[in-house]
């Protein structure tokens, strides 16, 4: 093989070389353009025969639009010049399809510098180029993707934290143009305190460690608004380890964040109503079951007061443990004026006049050292409620507000019409009454629990714990509300919704509860009443009696409804005094069984409750527990007062 190599002589065995390349053309071409020469490799890739390309200009090789601009004899040309030529492009095979090729030119020159020619070699890199627009095509694609992307702001920033790009996005949520912020540092987007603490730098910090860092906080736009983002810093490494930079995605997610703040905030105002409803109920249960005790408690005193000898020391005695009882229906009055059982007289209220008619007693209260002042808008309409249970709340809130001012201070006394944004208030016109101190205020955590029952911050024997919880029952009762506004050392703000009066005459009109106190014309009272009295609570029930065979009666005791109806059944009865919470048959449904069978049957109810079940309200004469004799005789006088005027 080696003396055939060698027989061929220099010229032989290049060309045998040329030959066995396959994978690129290379030919020779004339200083005119004209093939010279060819190899298997060119035969290959452009798909003629050395016989039919010999002799032939190269330029049949490209395209027709790279001939029109003379492309094949720029070729010639720079290498000419230049000694080469190297491009890539089209190019054509015989058969018309075309295949993309780099190419290179040299010029071949004689011992003398003669130019001889010219030696081509093409390489086929159609599949290379396909990938690179494939590539190429996937980039622009990508790149238009994130540019149109408007939801998201997609950027990069450099090592160093530099913006370098920006997405349409990006300038919609943070307000700034491309040409604004490419080149700054992205810090410019977090909030100063964030700036403050270093935050930019820990995310990146983070994200080149970890290579992502993820979090949701506040950041701040062009004009200086906040608002609330979830970002993403992704870092970007190249193939041998070196970081290129991070990849940062920002969303705005502030609606997102305020609807889990009004969810929030509406679970934590009915975690409060849930709580404060079901206290309100344990409240009422005990203030009636209590009213029981304090109704035979006095009614007992009262008959032993009356039926003792003389004993000027028993007498005191008996008036002390008076006295002590009465406080205890004090109590009781606000626990049910907290849990909304309290009975109100509910009637037109001129908040001006009723402020200023109390403004000397308030004054008197608080003492010297607070000064007082009040504001009302003119011509301020009226508001439905209970005037002297409202008296007393205001009081109330102006005595907390001098406790929060031990060394003194202003009071402010206002009232306005406002519209509450509270669900669960009927749509209406209301009034806004409001007490405000400039006192130490409260925490958070004090005034969440500020209108529960027995709860004060006023220490150990300063205070009941009802003020505020008696207030918020009014405001409740009355169909209104109410709400305290606090400040740890800038001071608090109680203020009572109440719902303007508009008239309504159901409401005006409706017949006022018996009086309490003995009437004068006593003749308007039946001497001698045949009387049923009924209470399930045995030692109500035996003073009840005892007090009513005081005045005189005739009386026959029924420990429940069934029982009661069983003696209608076999005499007859002038008059039922009955308690209303009984088991399995109320004092108002009995009431509606006699009116029916009996009808010629008065009928008192006797209750602690402010208001019957719905479909209870039977209009009948009611005796607030608990009551002394003189109600007692009070309301059977105006039973027969009515009676004689029908």
């Amino acid at each position: 093989m080696d003396q055939v190599l060698a027989s061929l002589g220099e010229e032989g065995r290049f060309r045998i070389l040329l030959d066995a390349i396959t994978d690129y053309a290379i030919y020779m071409i004339s200083p005119e353009g004209t093939v010279s020469s060819w190899n298997a490799g060119a035969a290959r890739l452009k798909g003629y025969t050395e016989a039919e390309i010999l002799g032939q200009n190269f330029a049949s090789f490209y395209t027709p639009e790279d001939r029109e601009r003379g492309l094949p004899q720029r070729a010639l040309r720079i290498a000419s010049e230049e000694g080469r030529f190297e491009s890539e492009g089209w190019r054509m095979r015989k058969d018309g399809t075309r295949f993309w090729a780099h190419v290179v030119v040299d010029a071949i020159r004689d011992s003398s510098g003669r130019l001889i020619g010219f030696a081509k070699v093409t390489r086929d890199l159609t599949e290379r180029r396909t990938a690179q627009l494939a590539l190429q095509a996937s980039e622009d694609q990508f790149r238009r993707l994130v540019e149109g992307v408007t939801d998201y702001a997609i950027y990069m920033i450099s090592p160093e934290g530099i913006v370098t790009n920006w997405n349409a996005g990006a300038e919609r949520i943070k307000g700034y143009t491309r040409d604004e912020i490419i080149g700054h540092h992205f810090r410019s987007f977090y909030v100063p305190e964030d700036r403050e603490a270093g935050e930019p730098e820990r995310a990146l910090t983070i994200a080149r460690a970890e290579g992502r860092y993820e979090r949701e906080g506040w950041r701040v736009r062009k004009d200086g608004t906040r608002f609330r983002a979830h970002v993403v810093i992704d870092a970007i490494y190249n193939d041998d380890g070196t970081l290129l930079g991070f990849a940062k995605i920002t969303r705005d997610v502030t609606e997102r964040q305020r609807a889990q703040d009004a969810l929030e905030q509406t679970r934590e105002q009915l975690f409060q109503a849930q709580k404060l409803e079901a206290v309100g109920q344990l409240t009422g249960g005990i203030a009636h079951d209590f009213n029981n005790l304090l109704m035979a408690v006095l009614s007992s005193l009262e008959l032993a007061t009356r039926r003792l000898p003389p004993d000027a020391e028993v007498s005191r005695w008996l008036a002390n443990a008076t006295e002590g009882a009465r406080r205890g229906v004090t109590l009781t009055q606000r626990l049910l004026a907290f849990a909304r059982r309290q009975t109100l007289e509910f009637r037109p209220v001129d908040l001006t006049r009723l402020v200023t008619d109390m403004t000397e007693l308030l004054q008197r209260s608080l003492g010297t050292t607070i000064d007082i002042e009040t504001s009302f808008a003119d011509n301020l309409p009226l508001v439905r409620t209970d005037a002297a249970q409202l008296e007393t709340a205001i009081l109330n809130l102006a005595v907390n507000s001098r406790d929060a001012m031990p060394a003194g201070g202003r009071l402010t006394i206002t009232a306005e019409l406002a519209t509450p944004h509270f669900d669960d208030l009927t749509p209406g016109r209301y009034v806004r009454l409001s007490v405000a101190d400039e006192g130490e205020g409260m925490s958070p955590e004090t005034l969440q629990r500020a209108t529960e029952p027995f709860f004060t911050t006023k220490g150990i024997g300063k205070g009941t714990g009802l003020g505020l919880s008696m207030v918020h029952g009014l405001a409740q009762q009355s169909g209104g509300r109410l709400t305290v506004t606090s400040t740890p050392g800038r001071g608090t703000t109680a203020s009572i919704w109440l719902p303007v009066s508009e008239g309504d005459t159901a409401v005006l009109d409706e017949e006022p509860e018996l009086p309490l106190q003995p009437a004068q014309d006593t003749e308007a009272a039946p001497r001698h009443l045949n009387v049923l009295a009924v209470d399930d609570d045995a030692l109500v029930l035996m003073n009840t009696a005892a007090m009513l065979e005081d005045l005189g009666h005739t009386v026959v005791e029924a420990y429940s409804a069934e029982e009661a109806l069983g003696h209608l059944d076999a005499q007859h009865f002038d008059l039922v005094v009955t308690d209303h919470a009984m088991p399995r048959m109320t004092g108002a449904q009995l009431a509606i069984e006699i009116m029916q069978r009996w009808p010629s049957t008065d009928i008192i109810l006797a209750t602690g409750y402010a208001e019957l079940p719905e479909g209870e309200d039977l209009r009948l004469p009611r005796l607030n527990k608990p009551f002394s004799e003189a109600d007692l005789e009070a309301a059977i006088t105006a039973v027969g007062r009515r009676n004689n005027a029908a």
